[in-house]
């Protein structure tokens, strides 16, 4: 039986490829609705850019969603120097046919929690948490219906890629990280330790094109473009990808190795603001409230996400 999840990200390359991951493994995977917040680029482009990814994958009866237009407390940042002033840039951008529902992102994640059994809906955030942390606040009730919340964001050996400290999907909302990091309920974390592992080389991306269809097509546009702004900050051969990590832990979780242990978010410094802090040696006696990703394997990782782009060939919408 395939796992029910919701998918909440803020596309953004990155989050594209995981929507389109996601919705390559249908029998893996039943995708209730794709809810977008405001992160890499605002709102208004990461609901458009989430209903192009429907389009591109032949999803277009996929319920999209858009949420919250500003972290819980904090002014908004966003990150279009490394995304492009679309969010998606490497690809044409189109109006797309998939329609926008009218329905509040946060009223649907609530309401969907509500009417669902006990642990039976897992949690895909790969953007800032404001709006799983918002459906928190309103409903903690609605907890009783979450299996797992798997989601990108953090830092522990890898430092900040936002500021010296911070991972930017936590630096966007730090408060909202903190409720969702604290929530009680199961959280597996694929933080930079673990998403710089997967880097988007040229050969890799080649493969991708390879492919042919015009899922690939676009992951390599959007791989292509995301590629120049890492390479040259890290000094690497290929741009982390980030969020689809989230996707692939999901399908194969043997590719991922990770440590349960206590992680705990900075809220009140400006200096740290974001930072996560990872007791991965467990030297306090903070309760554990979450799996850390530390380790993947990338080529493994790199196999799945070819393999399930190739399935877009044989009609798998």
């Amino acid at each position: 039986m395939a796992r029910r999840i919701i998918i909440d990200c803020d596309p953004g390359q990155d989050d594209a490829v995981a929507l389109f991951l996601a919705l390559s493994s249908p029998d893996e995977l039943d995708v209730l609705g794709i809810t977008t917040v405001a992160g890499n680029v605002p709102l208004e482009l990461t609901e458009r850019n989430a209903r192009m990814m429907c389009d591109i994958a032949g999803k277009k009866s996929t319920r999209v969603f858009a949420g919250c237009e500003r972290p819980m407390l904090r002014e908004p940042i966003t990150a279009e120097y490394i995304h492009g002033n679309t969010g998606i840039d490497g690809i044409d951008v189109f109006d797309p046919e998939t329609p926008l529902e009218e329905q509040h992102a946060v009223d649907f994640i609530v309401e969907t929690l509500r009417a669902a059994d006990a642990e039976s809906v897992t949690l895909v955030p790969t953007g800032p948490l404001t709006n799983v942390a918002t459906a928190i606040e309103r409903d903690r009730d609605i907890l009783n219906s979450v299996k797992e919340i798997v989601l990108m964001g953090g830092a522990m050996r890898e430092g900040g890629n936002r500021s010296p400290s911070a991972e930017f999907n936590i630096l966007v909302d730090p408060h909202a990280a903190d409720i969702v990091f604290n929530c009680g309920r199961p959280v597996t974390a694929m933080g930079l330790d673990v998403t710089h592992q997967v880097l988007s080389t040229r050969e890799r991306v080649g493969r991708i094109r390879q492919v042919g269809n015009p899922v690939a097509e676009a992951t390599a546009g959007m791989l292509s473009f995301f590629h120049r702004y890492d390479t040259k900050k890290y000094g690497s051969e290929g741009a982390p990808l980030h969020d689809p990590c989230t996707v692939a832990y999901l399908l194969q979780p043997d590719l991922f190795e990770t440590k349960f242990c206590n992680i705990s978010v900075e809220t009140g410094s400006e200096l740290t603001a974001g930072h996560t802090a990872v007791d991965f040696w467990h030297v306090t006696d903070r309760p554990h409230n979450a799996h850390w990703a530390y380790e993947v394997d990338a080529d493994g990782f790199y196999e799945l996400l070819t393999e399930r782009l190739g399935k877009f060939s044989e009609g798998v919408a």
